[in-house]
């Protein structure tokens, strides 16, 4: 079931722009007549260019869009100067809303052109239904207003310049929670290795569980790899690193690690390399994020560690590989840890927490209870100070990721 409709008149002919109100009239009485439910938002998509800039014709749309808007109850008429500023505004308040199943009515020249802006702005969470915009409201005599043709096709430099017209919008919004902070820790040497840990401030993604500096786009996340793209080159130009050259991990909570310059594998935790101008990392929240780093044979790691990838020993795994492909000594791997869930926090079932007894009693609080509190840091402490000649934690454990609102 459709849950709300996108009018797009950017694309509107000029002969129009006086009979808008007629031509809105009409698009909603066929929405009414053709859907078994009525849908309770209505969002009118139309270009506002600035002054210096406005046709005559122009002059008398959005004072007609406002004032048919003020007698419509759930439709909101969305106004700028670019489809991309508009469909990202309209993206926002749909996901406010927890919408995803939308309309949009168009002029059909405008339909594929609309679908890259949606490829590029929304993700597969999101089904989208096309409809061509109609001047008549008898839903067995339909007008469609403007030419059609049969196959339309969009051509490298449009895709190119919405593209582009998507990013510079992107970069001109101001960062949500704060500026970007990078963590870092005083055991890597800032002369030879740039490293770092993130908070979520400094982005701009939205999404409450995302926000605000997510790195990280999924089809089953609402956030489009478009605004991931942009959290990482703001990241990217705070830190000094090129974006181009960025990789991380792809998590499955195991213990597989990928060493740069080999195949990839299809899911790691763990990556290492000794490439200069590469920037590696790995994702943290509940899970703790670990940097590993030789200053002495230049080579470098990182590494996701869940309580799965804790048992399955992620960290020695990433050290072994560092020991193997760059002949490093394992007395010269510096390990850090970054923010992380703590042992105040954090629960297991009872069999799983067994394991983590095994490693150090210590790691387990409220042995005998049905849910145990685990310490996962104390844990990854224990498996890394086999493999590294010095390990620090980058923060200390006051600071944990379910206690502070920065992470």
């Amino acid at each position: 079931m459709v849950e709300a409709v996108l009018i797009d008149l950017f694309s509107l002919p000029a002969s129009l722009h006086n009979g808008i109100q007629g031509v809105l009239r009409n698009t909603l009485e066929i929405i009414e007549k053709c859907s078994s439910t009525p849908t309770p938002f209505v969002y009118v998509m139309c270009c506002q260019m600035p002054e210096s800039e406005r046709k005559d014709e122009q002059e008398s749309l959005l004072p007609a869009l406002r004032d048919f808007q003020s007698t419509k109850k759930g439709l909101e008429v969305v106004c700028a100067q670019t489809t991309a500023a508009v469909l990202y505004t309209i993206k926002q308040i749909l996901d406010e809303k927890d919408l995803s199943v939308i309309k949009v009515i168009l002029p059909s020249l405008r339909k594929e052109l609309m679908k890259v802006y949606i490829d590029h702005l929304f993700t597969a969470v999101y089904q989208f239904e096309f409809e061509d915009l109609k001047e008549a409201s008898d839903c067995n005599n339909l007008q469609t207003i403007g030419p059609k043709r049969e196959e339309q096709t969009v051509s490298t430099q449009d895709v190119a310049l919405i593209r582009s017209e998507i990013q510079m919008h992107l970069k001109s919004l101001p960062s949500l929670k704060g500026e970007l902070t990078i963590l870092k820790s005083s055991l890597i040497p800032d002369d030879i290795f740039l490293h770092g840990f993130t908070t979520r401030t400094g982005g701009i993604s939205y999404i409450p569980t995302l926000s605000s500096c997510n790195l990280f786009s999924s089809s089953k996340r609402r956030d489009p790899q478009a605004v991931v793209k942009e959290n990482l080159r703001r990241l990217a130009n705070a830190a000094g690193f090129n974006p181009e050259n960025f990789h991380r991990v792809k998590t499955d909570h195991a213990n597989a690690v990928c060493v740069m310059g080999r195949t990839e594998p299809d899911s790691y935790d763990g990556i290492v390399t000794n490439q200069k101008g590469v920037t590696i990392a790995a994702p943290g929240a509940d899970c703790i994020p670990l940097l590993f780093a030789d200053p002495v044979r230049k080579a470098c790691g990182a590494a996701h560690s869940g309580w799965k990838g804790t048992l399955l020993g992620v960290s020695m795994a990433t050290v072994n590989a560092m020991v193997s492909e760059y002949g490093c000594n394992v007395k010269d791997i510096l390990v850090v840890l970054g923010p992380s869930v703590g042992p105040c926090c954090y629960k297991l079932p009872r069999e799983s927490a067994e394991e983590f007894h095994r490693i150090d009693p210590k790691c387990v609080r409220q042995f005998d209870s049905a849910a145990p509190y685990i310490d996962i840091r104390r844990a990854t402490r224990v498996d890394a100070v086999f493999s590294a000649k010095k390990l620090c934690t980058s923060l200390t454990s006051s600071v944990l990721t379910s206690a502070h609102r920065a992470f």
